[in-house]
Protein backbone atom coordinates (compact mmCIF):
# COMPACT_ATOMS: atom_id res chain seq x y z
CA UNK A 1 0.00 0.00 0.00
CA UNK A 2 1.26 3.44 -0.84
CA UNK A 3 0.17 7.06 -1.27
CA UNK A 4 2.08 9.08 -3.86
CA UNK A 5 2.13 12.48 -5.49
CA UNK A 6 2.90 12.66 -9.21
CA UNK A 7 3.72 15.51 -11.54
CA UNK A 8 3.27 13.30 -14.61
CA UNK A 9 0.25 11.84 -16.41
CA UNK A 10 -1.16 8.78 -14.61
CA UNK A 11 -1.38 5.37 -16.33
CA UNK A 12 -4.33 3.49 -14.75
CA UNK A 13 -3.38 0.11 -16.24
CA UNK A 14 0.18 0.31 -14.89
CA UNK A 15 -1.09 1.45 -11.48
CA UNK A 16 -3.57 -1.45 -11.30
CA UNK A 17 -0.73 -3.88 -12.02
CA UNK A 18 1.20 -2.50 -9.05
CA UNK A 19 -1.40 -3.68 -6.54
CA UNK A 20 -2.42 -6.95 -8.18
CA UNK A 21 -2.46 -9.76 -5.62
CA UNK A 22 -2.93 -13.48 -6.31
CA UNK A 23 -5.32 -13.83 -3.36
CA UNK A 24 -7.55 -10.97 -4.50
CA UNK A 25 -10.87 -11.76 -6.08
CA UNK A 26 -12.00 -8.15 -6.20
CA UNK A 27 -10.45 -4.99 -7.59
CA UNK A 28 -12.02 -1.53 -7.58
CA UNK A 29 -10.52 1.68 -8.89
CA UNK A 30 -11.57 5.30 -8.86
CA UNK A 31 -10.41 8.03 -11.22
CA UNK A 32 -11.08 11.67 -10.45
CA UNK A 33 -11.13 13.59 -13.75
CA UNK A 34 -10.72 17.30 -14.45
CA UNK A 35 -14.10 18.58 -15.63
CA UNK A 36 -14.84 21.62 -17.79
CA UNK A 37 -17.08 23.37 -15.27
CA UNK A 38 -17.43 24.26 -11.59
CA UNK A 39 -20.60 25.70 -10.04
CA UNK A 40 -21.93 26.71 -13.46
CA UNK A 41 -18.69 28.36 -14.59
CA UNK A 42 -16.58 27.17 -17.53
CA UNK A 43 -13.15 25.85 -16.47
CA UNK A 44 -10.11 25.87 -18.76
CA UNK A 45 -7.59 24.05 -16.55
CA UNK A 46 -6.61 23.49 -12.95
CA UNK A 47 -3.55 23.07 -10.81
CA UNK A 48 -2.91 21.06 -7.67
CA UNK A 49 -0.34 21.98 -5.06
CA UNK A 50 0.54 19.96 -1.99
CA UNK A 51 2.56 20.03 1.16
CA UNK A 52 4.57 16.93 0.13
CA UNK A 53 5.80 15.70 3.51
CA UNK A 54 2.45 16.07 5.24
CA UNK A 55 0.48 14.82 2.21
CA UNK A 56 2.52 11.61 2.04
CA UNK A 57 2.29 11.09 5.79
CA UNK A 58 -1.48 11.62 5.89
CA UNK A 59 -2.13 9.67 2.68
CA UNK A 60 -0.20 6.65 3.93
CA UNK A 61 -2.00 6.84 7.28
CA UNK A 62 -5.33 6.72 5.42
CA UNK A 63 -4.29 3.68 3.38
CA UNK A 64 -3.03 1.83 6.47
CA UNK A 65 -6.30 2.58 8.22
CA UNK A 66 -8.26 1.31 5.19
CA UNK A 67 -6.37 -2.01 5.28
CA UNK A 68 -7.16 -2.41 8.98
CA UNK A 69 -10.76 -1.20 8.76
CA UNK A 70 -11.88 -3.11 5.64
CA UNK A 71 -9.53 -6.11 5.61
CA UNK A 72 -8.33 -5.37 2.07
CA UNK A 73 -5.14 -6.87 0.59
CA UNK A 74 -3.67 -3.77 -0.99
CA UNK A 75 -4.40 -0.14 -1.82
CA UNK A 76 -2.71 2.57 -3.84
CA UNK A 77 -3.58 6.24 -4.20
CA UNK A 78 -1.76 8.60 -6.55
CA UNK A 79 -2.68 12.29 -6.61
CA UNK A 80 -1.45 14.65 -9.32
CA UNK A 81 0.27 17.92 -8.58
CA UNK A 82 0.94 20.69 -11.07
CA UNK A 83 -1.14 21.78 -14.06
CA UNK A 84 -3.82 19.51 -15.52
CA UNK A 85 -5.99 19.95 -18.59
CA UNK A 86 -9.65 19.07 -18.99
CA UNK A 87 -10.11 15.29 -18.91
CA UNK A 88 -6.86 14.62 -17.08
CA UNK A 89 -6.80 12.21 -14.15
CA UNK A 90 -6.30 14.20 -10.96
CA UNK A 91 -6.43 11.26 -8.54
CA UNK A 92 -6.35 7.47 -8.98
CA UNK A 93 -7.21 4.96 -6.27
CA UNK A 94 -7.02 1.19 -6.57
CA UNK A 95 -8.07 -1.39 -3.99
CA UNK A 96 -7.51 -5.15 -4.14
CA UNK A 97 -9.32 -7.46 -1.74
CA UNK A 98 -10.55 -11.01 -1.39
CA UNK A 99 -14.11 -9.90 -2.19
CA UNK A 100 -15.70 -7.01 -4.08
CA UNK A 101 -17.73 -5.56 -1.19
CA UNK A 102 -14.64 -4.66 0.84
CA UNK A 103 -12.93 -3.22 -2.24
CA UNK A 104 -15.91 -0.96 -3.05
CA UNK A 105 -16.31 0.20 0.54
CA UNK A 106 -12.60 0.86 1.04
CA UNK A 107 -12.23 2.75 -2.24
CA UNK A 108 -15.10 5.09 -1.37
CA UNK A 109 -13.79 5.62 2.14
CA UNK A 110 -10.24 6.36 0.89
CA UNK A 111 -11.32 9.09 -1.57
CA UNK A 112 -13.53 10.70 1.06
CA UNK A 113 -10.68 10.73 3.60
CA UNK A 114 -8.12 12.00 1.07
CA UNK A 115 -10.40 14.88 0.06
CA UNK A 116 -11.10 15.74 3.70
CA UNK A 117 -7.65 15.56 5.28
CA UNK A 118 -4.69 15.44 2.87
CA UNK A 119 -3.04 18.88 2.41
CA UNK A 120 -3.55 19.26 -1.34
CA UNK A 121 -5.02 22.44 -2.81
CA UNK A 122 -6.84 22.94 -6.11
CA UNK A 123 -6.74 26.13 -8.17
CA UNK A 124 -9.02 26.58 -11.20
CA UNK A 125 -8.59 28.81 -14.24
CA UNK A 126 -12.00 29.93 -15.50
CA UNK A 127 -12.96 30.91 -19.05
CA UNK A 128 -13.83 34.43 -17.84
CA UNK A 129 -10.14 34.97 -16.95
CA UNK A 130 -10.47 34.59 -13.19
CA UNK A 131 -8.37 32.18 -11.14
CA UNK A 132 -9.53 30.83 -7.77
CA UNK A 133 -8.59 28.34 -5.10
CA UNK A 134 -11.47 25.86 -5.01
CA UNK A 135 -12.92 24.33 -1.87
CA UNK A 136 -11.14 26.66 0.51
CA UNK A 137 -13.41 27.23 3.51
CA UNK A 138 -11.63 30.46 4.43
CA UNK A 139 -11.93 31.67 0.83
CA UNK A 140 -15.69 31.18 0.85
CA UNK A 141 -16.06 33.19 4.07
CA UNK A 142 -13.63 35.98 3.11
CA UNK A 143 -14.96 36.80 -0.35
CA UNK A 144 -13.31 37.58 -3.69
CA UNK A 145 -10.26 39.46 -2.37
CA UNK A 146 -9.09 36.43 -0.41
CA UNK A 147 -9.70 34.01 -3.29
CA UNK A 148 -7.31 35.77 -5.64
CA UNK A 149 -4.72 37.29 -3.30
CA UNK A 150 -2.24 34.42 -2.95
CA UNK A 151 -0.11 32.80 -5.60
CA UNK A 152 0.48 29.67 -3.56
CA UNK A 153 -1.82 27.79 -1.19
CA UNK A 154 1.00 27.55 1.32
CA UNK A 155 0.84 31.27 1.96
CA UNK A 156 -0.57 32.30 5.31
CA UNK A 157 -3.95 33.06 3.75
CA UNK A 158 -4.44 29.46 2.61
CA UNK A 159 -2.68 27.41 5.25
CA UNK A 160 -5.86 25.63 6.37
CA UNK A 161 -7.50 25.13 2.97
CA UNK A 162 -8.37 21.70 1.62
CA UNK A 163 -9.40 20.79 -1.93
Amino acid sequence: MQFRLSDTVLDPAALACEIRHASSGGFVSFEGWVRDHHLGRAVEKLSYQAHPVLALQEGNRILAQAVAKFGIRNALCVHRVGDLGIGGIAVWIGVASDHRAEAFDACRWIIDEVKATVPIWKREWFADGSVEWVGCERCARAGDAHRTEATTPRSHAHENCQH
